[in-house]
């Protein structure tokens, strides 16, 4: 094996392992730190955003209501003061 095919092989190893360290989700900090960046943290603050996804959906369908339905400006209030009351 000349040198030239052993700089290939080396380049080829330690990008294939990359790759995978990638793929398991292993990280390092600027310190040279191993963790894995799926931890607690991240995990609690994907359920806080799913959360806050679906408050806007529903939020969406009901402005999505109060615009297409054909009732007076009385009742129209009154459904806003619900909602308002209901955030609180």
């Amino acid at each position: 094996m000349n040198p030239f095919e052993m700089v290939i092989g080396i380049v080829l190893i330690v990008t294939v392992g990359s790759i995978i360290r990638a793929k398991l989700g292993v990280r390092r900090d600027r310190h040279g730190n191993e963790h894995f960046a799926n931890n607690g943290a991240s995990a609690a603050e994907a359920r806080r955003l799913q959360e806050e996804v679906r408050t806007l959906k529903d939020r969406i369908q009901v402005l999505e209501r109060v615009i297409t339905d054909n009732h007076s400006s009385s009742s129209l209030d009154r459904e806003i003061e619900r909602l308002r009351d209901e955030r609180k």
